[in-house]
């Protein structure tokens, strides 16, 4: 298999990802579960100081979820750019790339050990799909 086509394959799980973070993310609040109701309300109704702003935990979990639409996109393109130059530069792809790799190789373990097997197992299969085109392309 050439490391361009797993390169989009690698990114095409994090696209996944991202469409499942995308539904995730903008449905949080939305529970008929009297239980996850009350823990809402106490992530987004309380409010502390932070750094010299007003913040409720809810606030932040919006946030981290924002910043990770941002990490997957960045990672697509990067990964897909990477793929394009995979046959020319191999320096520069495995320089590019091996930090990618290694970091949704770890992000899939904090996944399966903090969320759930799915999350856990799209990103590890993105790292180590980016690990094997690194090894792939020589």
């Amino acid at each position: 298999m050439k490391p361009r086509l797993v390169l989009r394959i690698a990114a095409l799980c994090i696209l996944i990802h991202l469409i499942g973070h995308f539904f995730g993310h903008f449905s949080w609040k939305e529970t008929p579960d009297p239980v996850k109701q009350e823990v809402i309300r106490q992530m987004t109704g309380p409010k502390f100081e932070f750094m010299g702003v007003m913040r409720s935990m809810g606030d932040y979990f919006e946030g981290y979820g924002l910043i990770l639409f941002v990490v997957y996109g960045m990672s697509i393109m990067l990964i897909l750019s990477a793929a394009r130059y995979a046959d020319s530069n191999h320096d520069i792809v495995r320089t590019v790339l091996t930090p990618i790799g290694i970091g949704y190789v770890a992000m899939g373990i904090i996944e399966f050990v903090y969320f759930f097997p799915f999350a856990g197992s799209i990103s590890l299969a993105a790292g180590l799909l980016v690990v094997l085109a690194i090894f792939l392309n020589g």
